[in-house]
């Protein structure tokens, strides 16, 4: 379980999309309690394999953001374990030159997880 209650929110909605949503608009607004949060790490060993699948995907973004706001990202973010052993895209769209692309010009916390998500489509409006 995740022991995070933002986090566990997050995971807990119904559609990954949305969720992935929600994590922009409390990363875009540097939410104080949020932030608070992610200082306190988790205990990976509880986690099932679907928390750790959802939570490897939003790292990559939360580690991407922090950095863009110049804010430090907690180490235990970028724990080993919350690393893809194949490459994961999240658009079911896209073709052989897309993923290659991607693979190539995503920034470094999605290549070291091996997210592979278009950085273009996280800004917001």
């Amino acid at each position: 379980m995740i022991g995070n209650k933002f986090l566990n929110n997050l995971y807990a909605y119904p559609d990954v999309d949305t969720s992935i949503n929600q994590l922009l608009e409390l990363l875009a607004s540097n939410d104080p309690a949020f932030l608070e949060s992610l200082t306190v790490p988790l205990e990976i060993a509880a986690l099932d394999e679907a928390e750790r699948h959802y939570l490897t995907i939003i790292f990559a973004i939360i580690d991407h953001q922090l950095q863009l706001s110049q804010i430090a990202v907690p180490n235990w973010i970028r724990d080993r374990a919350f690393c893809f052993d194949e490459p994961y895209f999240h658009s079911k769209r896209l073709g052989d030159f897309e993923k290659v692309k991607l693979q190539y010009t995503v920034p470094g916390p999605f290549k070291a997880r091996q997210v592979y998500i278009d950085p273009d489509g996280l800004k917001r409006v």
